[in-house]
């Protein structure tokens, strides 16, 4: 089997379910961003978080946080308020971990020049530890990520360790970071719709001969525009607000993960 009939076999098998993520579905503020990568031949996404705020019990493990083998008290993908959050810490036992979690998305790729458009639309819309895996079995992935997440830990044993006015606090921060996580998001769908429209152009409208050419061994190079190249469709407002912010490392980007598969 051919890689492209191998791909469209793997994108059929796994758009027969809605997402491959653990709660099964697509959350809504991304449903659209989702549908225009499966309406591409070249893509289709297997997993997805629109990002959320979670209360764990039971999330430490020594020094190390985990979600296996804990309580999940609260989920949300919206803001939220202190009043839920202080019923959800009565059912705590353990230790109680708040969280945000922000936006994640993971996308299987035909070639790998595809997966290097998605990652450079992921990074100019201020996702920028995402990156590239490729594995042994010709299946190349993209994973959409950022760094501005959140984790503080709320009680212990069952004890309340903060006040209510410290957990408002921290709400107001994980609110701040959904609503700035929603922005991104928005921004990495307008600047996919422009590259997915600048590839097509680029594909039915191949570059003419200039005249003299074919004839000629020597052709002078143009000096490369970087701006050009990147395709970037962000504003200069935006690049400005994308160089401000403090919660991501600024440069993070790993390009190839290798993995097995």
């Amino acid at each position: 089997m051919d890689r492209s009939a191998e791909f469209r076999r793997w994108k059929a098998q796994c758009l027969s379910k809605a997402d491959l993520s653990r709660k099964g579905s697509v959350d809504e503020d991304v449903v659209e961003l989702v549908q225009l990568l499966n309406g591409r031949e070249e893509f289709f996404t297997t997993s997805s978080c629109a990002g959320r705020i979670i209360l764990l019990d039971g999330g430490i493990d020594g020094f190390e946080v985990q979600k296996q083998n804990c309580c999940w008290l609260l989920v949300t993908h919206k803001p939220c308020v202190k009043d839920d959050v202080i019923v959800a810490l009565k059912k705590a036992n353990s230790d109680a971990i708040l969280k945000f979690e922000p936006f994640i998305l993971h996308v299987q790729c035909r070639q790998l020049q595809d997966a290097q458009i998605l990652h450079s639309v992921a990074i100019d819309s201020g996702f920028r530890n995402s990156g590239i895996t490729v594995g042994k079995r010709g299946k190349t992935m993209l994973a959409v990520r950022s760094t501005h997440g959140l984790e503080v830990p709320l009680s212990h044993k069952g004890q309340l360790m903060v006040t209510e006015e410290y957990i408002d606090f921290l709400l107001k921060i994980a609110n701040q970071k959904m609503e700035e996580n929603k922005k991104r998001i928005e921004r990495f769908y307008s600047c996919l719709q422009h590259a997915l429209e600048r590839e097509a152009i680029t594909n039915s409208h191949p570059r003419e001969k200039i005249r003299g050419e074919e004839n000629s061994s020597y052709s002078p190079k143009k000096k490369r525009n970087p701006e050009k190249a990147r395709g970037k469709c962000i504003t200069e407002e935006n690049d400005k607000e994308l160089e401000n912010d403090d919660d991501d490392d600024p440069g993070i980007s790993v390009p190839f993960f290798p993995e097995d598969y």
